[in-house]
């Protein structure tokens, strides 16, 4: 018998489910498995830390539609990794980490870097709130079977993150070499809607006098997208996306709102409070998108009746009541409320005014942007460089964000083109998502231009992110929305509290503060880019898209409050007014 160690045998059959790329960085307790990735078809995409590993991953996974896989090591270095595990996890993004452990026979020893205070060898514990599953292996004959049932958990109903936790002696013994065969991921099927259900809802929809569709970010195959304009245009039903739908329907849809919640319009509010039918696909209604839940802003149910679709049933009434629940894919689910209604109705529905309406209001949107983005004032208004970035930039262009203007901003006012990708961390809104995120849809789409649109205190978080470009040789755009403070965060302080303190960077002397980021993306070996004057940014950023060299350009930015029509409760906490007091 042909007999290979534990590593060989897992790359074989890493390799036989397709994979291509393995985030991630080295360690003593993983090495092994990395030797054999080395004569393999499996590319190993180091990163010179954890967190950057996760969040490329991450990225390729968005970008590719196949799961992300991540190599930790034991202690520190798969601690390192949870805010980008549970960072994919949040946004329903597949991912298997592989974790080096300890010798198996040196558990609850403490051996080096053992997690082993309170519990013995359970560094799998750290993940269990996130993970989909976690398993912690004691023998090589389970590696197989596990691995299987890690990729199937990983992308079957409502995707997700799951762990696999390999002590390191099990990687250097010796098995039988892999047989392709013997473990073959299944080919699979979501549940569907019946139709009974699909009946049920197409007659509330044809009922309804002012129906509304609102859909967060699981619609993305092109199956589902249609099926969801078929739907919308055939009864004129106006639609509305969370933060993570933007990019489903073409910001120029005829019928599409815009976002609702904090960052929503008033024009998206009136229709959103004022629909008797809501068909919610794919959201779990967040804070952010419900301007915390507060009937006075966004969504008042009841009086509106929520048909709510979600694959995930813990997601069915979370946050508001419903009159109907199914799980089911939302593409297949959207496709027989179609049908349903066809059958009822066969010619389309006009809504008088709707849509000249909608179309005045986006119009209106758009034109206040871009009225703002003519600004010459330097530092640059962040709709300034919103709006060169929007010329500069092809119309398949990927926009990886971080959290700030570049998130909030983007899915408010930014004209994406219908080609166009927005990509940005919506569940835990995590800060140094963008940079390496960036990296891994650059892995995923080599042919597009890529752009990590970020702030100065993202690209701190995640400064590894630009030698790791380097390495790969990957033209990602490291655009740097430079405000020398969290932005966000301390506009929110001084207008609650009447200063930034701890929020804005200083130096010793208390003037503004920042890292020169276009010396530090030449100090990596990428192209670097300062902004000078405001019309040097159109100019840059055509070099940067033109040279197809990893680039950093640190733009001047005034700090500068994202316009918020909805509502936030903590504003009222700091007001010291709390719901269960009146």
């Amino acid at each position: 018998m042909t007999t290979v160690t534990a590593a060989e045998a897992l790359v074989t059959q890493l390799e036989s489910y397709g994979v291509e790329y393995v985030f991630g960085t080295c360690g003593h307790t993983n090495i092994a498995l990395l030797d054999a990735l080395g004569p393999s078809s499996v590319t190993f995409v180091i990163a010179r830390h954890e967190q950057a590993a996760a969040h490329a991953a991450d990225g390729y996974a968005r970008a590719s539609g196949k799961p992300g896989v991540l190599l930790t090591h034991v202690g520190p270095g798969m601690m390192n990794a949870v805010t980008g595990v549970a960072t994919a996890a949040l946004d329903s993004v597949p991912m298997i980490v592989i974790s080096g452990d300890i010798p198996s026979y040196y558990y609850g020893r403490h051996p080096h870097q053992e997690v082993n205070l309170h519990a013995d060898a359970d560094q799998t514990a750290i993940y269990r709130p996130f993970c989909k599953r976690v398993w912690a292996l004691q023998r090589t004959g389970d590696l197989h079977r596990t691995v299987e049932r890690a990729f199937w958990t990983a992308g079957s109903g409502r995707p997700g993150t799951v762990l696999v936790n390999v002590p390191m002696d099990l990687f250097s013994r010796r098995v039988p070499a892999y047989d392709v065969a013997a473990h073959p991921l299944p080919d699979t099927a979501l549940p569907g809607l019946t139709r009974a259900a699909a009946a049920r809802i197409a007659e509330a929809l044809l009922a309804a006098e002012r129906p509304l569709i609102y859909f967060g970010g699981g619609l993305r195959t092109p199956r589902a997208r249609e099926a969801l304009l078929s739907l919308a245009e055939h009864l004129d039903i106006p639609l509305a996306h969370s933060l993570m739908g933007k990019g489903t329907v073409p910001d120029r849809h005829p019928l599409l709102l815009g976002m609702p919640g904090f960052w929503g319009l008033e024009s998206t509010h009136s229709h959103t409070k004022d629909a008797d039918v809501v068909l919610a696909l794919a959201t779990r209604f967040a804070e952010t998108d419900a301007s915390s839940w507060d009937a006075a802003y966004t969504w008042n149910f009841p009086p509106s009746r929520l048909f709510q679709i979600d694959i995930d049933p813990a997601e069915i009434g979370r946050n508001y009541p419903v009159e109907f629940g199914a799980v089911a894919d939302v593409g297949d689910a959207v496709s027989a409320v179609t049908d349903a209604v066809r059958a009822a109705r066969p010619e389309p529905l006009a809504r008088p005014g709707l849509r000249e309406s909608i179309a005045a209001n986006r119009a209106a949107l758009f034109a206040e942007a871009d009225a703002n983005g003519a600004s010459d004032n330097h530092p640059l208004r962040p709709q300034r460089i919103l709006a060169d970035l929007r010329a500069a930039l092809p119309a398949d262009a990927v926009l990886v964000t971080d959290v700030g203007w570049n998130k909030n901003g983007v899915a408010q006012s930014y004209d994406l083109p219908p080609e166009g990708r927005f990509i940005t961390p919506g569940g835990a809104s995590t800060m140094g998502f963008g940079p390496a995120a960036a990296v891994g849809v650059q892995i995923a789409q080599p042919d597009r231009v890529v752009v990590a649109l970020i702030g100065d205190g993202g690209m701190s978080a995640q400064l590894p992110a630009v030698p790791m470009a380097v390495e790969q040789g990957l033209p990602v755009i490291f655009a740097v929305m430079n405000n020398r403070a969290h932005g966000t965060i301390s506009d929110l302080q001084t207008a609650s509290f009447g200063r930034g303190y701890g929020c804005d960077f200083t130096d010793p002397q208390g003037r503004p503060y920042s890292p020169d980021f276009a010396q530090y993306g030449r100090a990596c070996g990428a192209d670097g880019y300062d902004v000078p004057t405001a019309d040097d940014l159109a100019k840059v950023l055509t070099a940067a898209v033109e040279r197809r060299r990893p680039a950093v350009i640190d733009i001047p930015m005034v700090n500068e409050p994202v316009p918020t029509p909805g509502h936030w409760n903590i504003k009222d906490i700091y007001q010291g007014k709390f719901p269960d007091e009146g």
